[in-house]
C-alpha cells in the first residue's frame, strides 16, 4: 500500500514539476517581447514565483518521491536498463531546471541577450524529455 501512495505523490508531483517546465519558457518568450517596463517588472515577478514557488518544490517532491520508491527495490529497478536511462533524462531534467533559474535571475537584472524564437525553441526541451521518460517506464523497451 505503501508503495502504491508514494507513486501516486510522484505522479502529482512530476505533474506539478512538469507544469512550470513548461510554463516558464513560456513567460521568457513574452517577456522577450516586452517593451515597457511594467510589463517586465511583472514577467519578472511572475517567473520567480512560478520558479521558486512551485517549480522548485515540486521538483524536490518528484525527487524525494522517486528515490523513496527506488529505496523499496533498489535492486529491481536498478537491474532494469530503462531506469538507467530515465534517471540520466532526470538529471539532464534538473540541468534544464537550474538553466531557467539561471534565466530568471537575468531577466531579473535586464540581462536578457536571447529572442523571443530562441525561447520558443528552448520551451520544446521539456516535452521531448517527458515524452522519453513516459515511453521508457511504460514500454520500457529495453
Amino acid at each position: 500500500m505503501l508503495y502504491l501512495w508514494l507513486k501516486a505523490f510522484h505522479i502529482v508531483s512530476i505533474v506539478c514539476w512538469f507544469a512550470g517546465l513548461f510554463y516558464l519558457p513560456r513567460l521568457f518568450v513574452y517577456h522577450s517581447l516586452s517593451e515597457d517596463a511594467v510589463s517586465r517588472e511583472r514577467f519578472s515577478v511572475m517567473e520567480r514565483k512560478l520558479y521558486r514557488g512551485i517549480m522548485g518544490p515540486a521538483m524536490v517532491a518528484t525527487l524525494v518521491f522517486g528515490i523513496w520508491l527506488i529505496s523499496l527495490n533498489p535492486s529491481g529497478y536498478f537491474s532494469q536498463h530503462w531506469m538507467h536511462a530515465k534517471l540520466v533524462l532526470v538529471i539532464l531534467l534538473i540541468g534544464y531546471h537550474h538553466v531557467c533559474g539561471a534565466q530568471v535571475k537575468r531577466f531579473a537584472r535586464g540581462e536578457n541577450g536571447r529572442s523571443h524564437v530562441y525561447y520558443r525553441w528552448f520551451n520544446e526541451i521539456p516535452v521531448l524529455v517527458l515524452l522519453a521518460i513516459v515511453i521508457l517506464v511504460v514500454v520500457k523497451p529495453f
